[in-house]
């Protein structure tokens, strides 16, 4: 009697449920029926700019000299995607001069030369639906036309049938599984159902079967169904904050303030974003060469809040007020810069030691054995362990968010976790993550991964570093791990392992401001001595035996030797700022790269012109930026990287369009920058030819490569990596705010 009346309750609320459904989803036909036409359009209409774009400057050269084949050819190639039916090219006068051969005869030139025609349309025509778009081509002289684009829409009603057929069917889906789920609601007790749901926000229920302890046992045949439920739910949020947000440091202070009630950032580097030098008596202020901090800073600039960074400047504790803080940048504060300070015992264990003997060359598998010492293993507890203290200091509330950076500091999120159980970690590691084999040399392998498991996420710049993390972890800790969601669970304490690809501000500091690139050319190559025809290329590192600077040498060797009609025309520039020098191995690398550059201007140097002008010395990022646009070729060739923001910065300082980018197939940009030429910098002639073609490539050629190029560092910059991270913190958070009210009901 009981299951029935159970039974009964249940359908009272099903049948109005699932007619409430039947009615939504037709009322949601129509509209999403409109929603998809107007985005094929939208489609339809971007795919026409970018190939009118793409085809503006080769067809008005073409037309300008009159060439009627290549300019058939040229059509003709173009309108090989499968959607494009025909292009035309309609005189200022309404004659149609050049067609492919499907051009449909009904489209008049003379309405487009009207404006009857408007520059993107659907037309309803004889032949069927079609888009016409109209794109004006301007010659020299002031000669105009018109490039017509027309564009089949046949797959629009199908694709919209399979539209309304999925909808239908999600509709049909979601009242089963919503009315399974009240039938089996109705049978629990309203404190297993909340310790159930308690369970799940906190992550448990997604790792591991319920316990009688965590959970009730009736709510086991629904882990499944909410699982999947969750997944999907999140990935429908993540396409949709991408599909909707410009990132800008507008839209990245708007979110800290929707999302996480305004909350000021704590950041943590060893690295500092701005050092202070006492030069011939005077203070001096300059940023240091490191990707990390190119990075960061502009995201700190949007957000304010707090750095905490290890003060190594000269001048660092002159500037600092009682509390060791100074406001930065100088020019213009935003943000608190707050030093931490070390004697040199504690800098040489901690930073020279375990940090960049030990974890740097383990994770990067440079062919440079790695160094552990327990002496620096203590210094790098204890000095992770002061960072701990002055979060803890720095925290305005018991849950801030903090974004610990990098491999210096492994133990932090542990330490803060003990001390602000409720802050939001999010730890970035910049550097590659091995395999777990590699990372088994370690003799605090466990410790360092126990800390890392003290952040709320946990990011790296490629999905593969993401996978090596996993696995190490499952190989050396005793945990609980989602592969599909890329979570791991450890004595309750719930991680979120994601790859969030790096990169620069946009647009770039100086936009706008500079002089044309072929100034900025003359100039260096004046200062330089070089004459106005020389070929130049570029490479900025730290002077690391990781970023294949040795190897990059010898491509440039290499390339003369195969092609000697560039000796004298072509010249390397190498800025390499020095890094780490009070390591013996990085004193043996420079010496060698010196050596390896006089060797070859010996053999390469012709007419006072030197194959290779190394500048082992720190540039300012202006300078440096000047060297990008003067260039023909900028060659990152690192042997294993996270990311490499350089090849960034020089896709962001070529507003030309011009330059091309030889970039390591071992650096996680390669992911992403797929129009540079990917070389492997350990195949000397291939990395030679690569230099070669982009010396020697077509401008039309460099044009589209780079304005492809440019396109995704805009539209994947810095601020977009650092709100994907904020965006994912502030859902955990309201999470974990949703399990505790939970609590508090039942």
């Amino acid at each position: 009697m009981r299951g029935f009346r159970s039974l009964k309750l249940s359908l009272r609320f099903i049948l109005p449920l699932a007619i409430a459904l039947g009615m939504l989803a037709f009322a949601v036909v129509p509209l999403v029926d409109k929603l998809t036409l107007h985005w094929f359009i939208r489609d339809m209409d971007i795919r026409s700019r970018l190939i009118a774009n793409t085809l503006h400057e080769p067809l008005a050269e073409l037309l300008q000299q009159g060439n009627k084949s290549r300019i058939d050819s040229l059509l003709l190639r173009a309108s090989q995607d499968e959607r494009l039916l025909a292009i035309g090219y309609c005189s200022d006068q309404g004659d149609l001069l050049y067609h492919t051969p499907s051009f449909l005869v009904s489209i008049s030139c003379s309405s487009v030369a009207s404006n009857v025609i408007e520059a993107s349309q659907i037309l309803q025509l004889p032949e069927g639906a079609v888009h016409v778009a109209t794109h004006q081509i301007v010659q020299e002289g002031g000669k105009k036309g018109h490039l017509i684009l027309v564009h089949d829409t046949s797959f629009m009603e199908l694709r919209s049938a399979d539209t309304r057929k999925y909808i239908i069917i999600l509709f049909v889906v979601l009242g089963v599984v919503t009315s399974l789920i009240t039938v089996f609601v109705a049978h629990l007790s309203w404190r297993g159902w909340m310790e159930g749901v308690r369970a799940m926000l906190k992550g448990e229920g997604l790792l591991k079967p319920f316990s009688p302890q965590s959970a009730s046992s009736e709510l086991q045949p629904l882990v499944g169904d909410l699982k999947t439920l969750m997944r999907s739910l999140d990935a429908e949020r993540r396409l949709a904050d991408d599909s909707t947000i410009t990132w800008s440091p507008d839209s990245l202070r708007n979110l800290l303030h929707k999302q996480l009630a305004g909350e000021r950032v704590i950041v943590v580097s060893n690295r500092e974003p701005y050092i202070h030098s006492r030069v011939d008596g005077e203070i001096q202020v300059h940023r240091p060469a490191s990707g990390l901090v190119t990075a960061v800073e502009p995201v700190m600039r949007a957000c304010s809040g707090t750095w905490i960074a290890h003060g190594n400047g000269t001048a660092d504790r002159e500037t600092v007020d009682a509390h060791d803080r100074v406001m930065v940048p100088p020019d213009k504060p935003e943000y608190n810069l707050r030093r931490i300070w070390m004697s040199e015992e504690e800098e040489k264990g901690y930073y020279y030691g375990f940090a960049n003997e030990g974890l740097w060359p383990l994770c990067h598998i440079a062919h440079v054995r790695p160094v552990f010492r327990t002496s620096d293993w203590e210094q790098y507890v204890k000095i992770n362990q002061r960072f701990a203290d002055a979060v803890v200091k720095e925290a305005d509330s018991d849950n801030p968010v903090v974004l610990v950076q990098d491999y210096h500091f492994a133990l932090l999120p542990e330490m803060i976790r003990k001390a602000l159980p409720k802050a939001t970690i999010i730890t970035f590691w910049h550097i590659p993550w091995p395999n777990p084999e590699s990372f088994g040399i370690c003799p605090w392998r466990e410790e360092l991964l126990k800390g890392m498991l003290g952040s709320t996420i946990l990011g790296f710049h490629t999905p593969y570093h993401c996978k090596n993390f996993l696995e190490t972890v499952d190989r050396y800790l005793e945990t609980r791990i989602e592969h599909e969601s890329s979570t791991v669970l450890r004595r309750g304490q719930l991680t979120m392992v994601e790859s969030y690809p790096i990169s620069i501000q946009w647009p770039p500091p100086w936009q706008g401001t500079l002089p044309p690139v072929e100034q900025t050319r003359a100039e260096i190559l004046t200062e330089l001595g070089l004459p106005a025809d020389q070929l130049l290329g570029i490479g900025v590192d730290r002077m690391d035996y990781t970023k294949g600077i040795l190897e990059r040498f010898n491509a440039v060797e290499r390339m003369l030797e195969l092609h000697p009609e560039l000796l004298g025309h072509f010249s390397f520039i190498q800025i390499a700022a020095p890094s780490r020098s009070a390591l013996e191995e990085y004193q043996a690398f420079e010496t060698r790269v010196h050596a390896l550059a006089a060797r070859i201007n010996v053999r390469f140097t012709h007419q006072g012109r030197p194959a290779i002008i190394l500048k082992a010395e720190h540039h300012e990022p202006d300078q440096v930026n000047r060297y990008y646009r003067a260039a023909q070729v900028c060659m990152v060739t690192s042997l294993h990287d996270g990311m490499n923001l350089v090849a960034k910065e020089y896709v962001a300082a070529r507003d030309d369009e011009r330059g091309v980018l030889v970039l390591s197939q071992f650096t996680g940009a390669a992911n992403e920058l797929y129009e540079a030429l990917i070389v492997n910098p350990y195949h000397v002639e291939q990395t030679a030819e690569a230099l070669y073609q982009a010396l020697t490539m077509p401008e039309y050629e460099q044009q589209e490569r780079m304005r492809s190029m440019r396109a995704l560092v805009c539209d994947f910059n810095v601020y977009r990596w650092a709100g994907r991270m904020l965006l994912d913190a502030a859902r955990v958070r309201q999470r974990e705010k949703l399990a505790t009210r939970i609590g508090r009901v039942s």
